[in-house]
């Protein structure tokens, strides 16, 4: 694999190697970083704090779990606190869904960025 980045970076131009070097793996805060960025910034930013409620919610419910004496009131905040932690685990399925997806993005376009360099090198 490392034989194949090396071929490909010595037929680009500066530009192309450039854009190339920026389509590499990144970490993870890279990857969270970019699911700010982009058409689903508002979306992702929304759902954060919906997440953050919901946790906060999650707490409470399960503090007031402890600190009641019936057993219809421990119910309730049991109910509680598990609706507010499926949410919250929802939440992050869909954002690591997100991480997927910008992740196969950057492989297509590196993908499309090969076939261009092979199609030039024809003519």
């Amino acid at each position: 694999m490392e034989e194949i980045d090396k071929l490909i970076k010595e037929t680009l131009t500066e530009e192309e190697g450039k854009f190339y070097d920026e389509l590499d793996e990144q970490g993870l805060f890279e990857i969270f970083g970019g699911m700010f960025r982009g058409k689903l910034k508002w979306l992702m930013i929304l759902m954060n704090i919906i997440q953050l409620i919901a946790f906060v919610g999650a707490i409470y419910c399960a503090v007031e779990f402890f600190s009641v004496d019936t057993t219809n009131d421990m119910m309730r905040w049991g109910m509680g606190t598990g609706f507010f932690l499926m949410i919250t685990g929802m939440i992050k399925l869909f954002s690591w869904m997100q991480f997927e997806k910008n992740a196969i993005l950057r492989e297509i376009k590196r993908v499309e960025l090969q076939i261009s360099i092979l199609a030039g090198k024809d003519n």
